[in-house]
C-alpha cells in the first residue's frame, strides 16, 4: 500500500520540482536585467589619453573674501598643536600664472581636515572644476592625504579618483609644490602638476 501511494505521488513530486526549478530559473534571469557587459567602444571610449595639467592653487584664510573657511571644530582643537579636528570648506581659485591677477581656468572646491594628531596632516575631498577651454563643465576628483610641513618631500602627491565630462573613468595623480606662503594669515600659492589617464 505504502508503494501504491509513493508511485501515485512521484510525478506529482516531479512535476512540481520540475516548475520550481523553471519558475526559480526565470525569476533569476528577471533580477539580472539591472546589470549588462558593455563594450567600451560602444560609449566612445577608444583610446586612453594621459593628459598633464599645470595651474597654481590659491588658498586664502584672511581678509574680507576667503577662498577656505573653518566651519567645524570639536571643543578639544585649540587644545592641540595641530588643529587636529578641525574642518575646512575650500572654494579655491586655480589660475594659469601664480599671480592672484592670472587668467582663471577653474576652481578647487570641496574640504578638507586637520585629521592628524601628531603633525599637520590634511584629509583632502576636493574636485578641480575647470571652466575654460576644452576642459570647461569638466571635473577631476582629489582624495588624498597632505603632510603640510613634511621633510621627506617638498611635493605633495594626492591620488586622482575619479572624474566627469572630459574626464569620465579618469585615474592619475596631482602633485602639489608650496609656491609662497604668507606666515601671518597662512594665505597660501600651490603649484600644482596633475596627471590624468582619461579616455
Amino acid at each position: 500500500m505504502a508503494n501504491n501511494t509513493l508511485s501515485s505521488l512521484l510525478p506529482i513530486l516531479l512535476a512540481s520540482s520540475t516548475l520550481f526549478f523553471f519558475t526559480t530559473l526565470s525569476t533569476a534571469k528577471t533580477h539580472d536585467r539591472f546589470s549588462k557587459t558593455l563594450s567600451p567602444q560602444k560609449l566612445g571610449l577608444n583610446k586612453q589619453k594621459l593628459t598633464h595639467l599645470h595651474f597654481y592653487l590659491h588658498d586664502t584664510l584672511s581678509g574680507k573674501n576667503p577662498t577656505a573657511i573653518k566651519v567645524a571644530e570639536a571643543k578639544t582643537t585649540n587644545t592641540s598643536s595641530t588643529g587636529f579636528r578641525t574642518v575646512v570648506v575650500m572654494d579655491d581659485p586655480l589660475t594659469e600664472g601664480p599671480e592672484p591677477s592670472s587668467k582663471l581656468v577653474g576652481r578647487a572646491q570641496g574640504l578638507y581636515a586637520l585629521a592628524s594628531q601628531n603633525e599637520i596632516g590634511l584629509l583632502l575631498v576636493f574636485n578641480y572644476v575647470f571652466i575654460k577651454g576644452e576642459y570647461n563643465g569638466s571635473t577631476l576628483g582629489i582624495l588624498g592625504r597632505n603632510a603640510v610641513f613634511s621633510t621627506v618631500s617638498k611635493v605633495r602627491e594626492f591620488p586622482i579618483v575619479g572624474g566627469t565630462g572630459i574626464f569620465r573613468f579618469a585615474r592619475g595623480y596631482a602633485q602639489a609644490r608650496i609656491h609662497k606662503v604668507d606666515p601671518k594669515t597662512g594665505d597660501a600659492v600651490l603649484e600644482h602638476s596633475v596627471y590624468a589617464f582619461h579616455y
